[in-house]
């Protein structure tokens, strides 16, 4: 069944021309993508059968919407070119079984994250540099009826009881979505792309985030099942660096991840994946991560990995470190290795109120054997700034040695930051471990060649 009708309304005495857009002026503006005006959306709608178009392609969708609007054109003797007529097909296709005005973005593979602020105001990263881009949404219904939209299609929801969730795309994409009274001028969503590209320590050497020797570093960490924290900031790319280090787990060990939104992409056979879930709008039936952490401890893992730790997990991870699990892995949100480590002690203090500091700190240098720390630099580059390794404690402090440190030394015309790594050479800490695996001197050739 053909999901359109012929154009037969009588609106001969209606004329319709498209809104123009009124959008803050841009610097070097992309093209103004036209947006149907509400009277001719509503005639192009009331031909469409929704039941049949939901099981039509989206280029077929496309193409006969692209025929009522013609048809319309030419009967109403609108003004609308062929350019304009296929691009709000292309509006009202993707509305209908897409994401709306997020379509095009999403499918360019230059676009690394999608920020709605309002309806005419969206930016996007580009090369670790944020940029406005001249896309529309008509109003903040619009927005939000996007937003639940996403929610929806991984089992979520998102309105007025409910007006903040975590979820991803099909893809793997991870979405944060926030709406009013929350977000007070307009609802609000965060996409971080999932890249169609994905990154090897081999790729990550070519894109300048790490040197040669550093990569020989993580790949020598991963394979003597060294205890390994990846910290970072925001949007630093430490999803993306735990991933590229995982492809050196030996593919005969049980792997279980933990994430609030699943998007590690491991490659070995055997990995088990667990999710979070938020509580039902009653308030019952929440997972969190330090759930998932107890109940991982029972389903006999070899290593342990926690997309991001950021509350009291921390001490369950802890704990299965110190518990056999060696080459466990984890996230946390830090500005230095140093940082990251009183993070780590501040999120163990979040559950266990009676645990003395001394007693924590113990823990943190008996399980972690090296911090990982990258950044987003200001040329937009994602790089390793610091690898430290955890050494032990001097009285009550934690104390670490950098194996390797990033120094700035120029920014070329192009405005590139150029710099070495330094190291302290010292003899690490987990040397009987390298040299259990046969890698002693292979860590000692990498460290050199810094």
């Amino acid at each position: 069944m053909k999901p359109f009708g012929k154009a037969t309304r009588d609106g001969a005495s209606e004329r319709l021309t498209p809104m123009t857009p009124t959008t803050p002026e841009l610097a070097d503006p992309p093209s103004e993508q036209p947006v149907m005006s509400a009277a001719l959306r509503e005639r192009v709608i009331e031909q469409i059968d929704p039941s049949a178009a939901s099981t039509v392609s989206r280029e077929v969708l496309r193409r006969q919407i692209e025929e009522i609007i013609h048809e319309i054109a030419n009967h109403d003797h609108l003004q609308l070119s062929g350019r304009e007529q296929l691009q709000q097909a292309d509006e009202l296709a993707d509305d209908m079984i897409g994401y709306g005005p997020l379509h095009a973005l999403l499918l360019d593979e230059s676009v690394s994250d999608v920020m709605v602020n309002g309806p005419a105001n969206v930016y996007v990263e580009r090369k670790g540099k944020l940029e406005r881009v001249a896309i529309r949404f008509r109003d903040n219904d619009h927005i939000t009826a996007v937003a639940q939209k996403i929610a929806a299609r991984v089992g979520r929801r998102v309105d007025e009881s409910s007006p903040m969730v975590d979820c991803r795309l099909p893809d793997g994409s991870r979405v944060n979505i926030i709406l009013p009274p929350l977000a007070i001028h307009s609802p609000c969503i965060s996409i971080r792309k999932f890249p169609s590209r994905r990154y090897d320590i081999a790729g990550m050497i070519e894109n300048g985030t790490m040197t040669p020797a550093i990569g020989r570093l993580l790949e020598i960490a991963a394979r003597c099942q060294l205890n390994m924290v990846v910290s970072g900031g925001t949007g630093s790319g430490k999803t993306t660096l735990l991933n590229a280090i995982s492809q050196f787990i030996d593919h005969s060990e049980r792997i279980v991840t933990i994430e609030d939104a699943a998007e590690l992409q491991l490659q070995q056979p055997h990995v088990i994946t667990l999710e979070t879930r938020p509580p039902s709008l009653e308030g019952t039936g929440q997972v969190t991560q330090r759930d998932l952490v107890w109940n991982a401890l029972r389903m006999r893992p070899d290593r342990i990995i926690v997309g991001e730790v950021r509350g009291s997990e921390a001490f369950d991870m802890l704990q299965a470190m110190n518990t056999g699990h060696d080459g466990s892995i984890a996230t946390v949100h830090a500005n230095s290795t140093r940082d990251a480590l009183t993070r780590i002690e501040n999120m163990v203090q979040m559950g266990q109120f009676n645990l003395p500091s001394r007693s924590i700190r113990f823990q943190i240098v008996a399980a972690l054997d090296i911090i990982i720390q990258v950044e987003r630099m200001r040329d937009g580059q994602r790089r390793i700034v610091q690898i430290s390794e955890v050494t032990g404690m001097e009285s009550d402090v934690i104390t670490t040695n950098d194996i390797a440190l990033f120094e700035f030394q120029e920014e070329t015309a192009q405005g590139r930051i150029v710099g070495v790594y330094r190291s302290t050479m010292a003899v690490p800490k987990f040397k009987s471990r390298l040299v259990y695996y046969g890698l002693d001197r292979a860590w000692a050739e990498a460290v050199r060649e810094l």
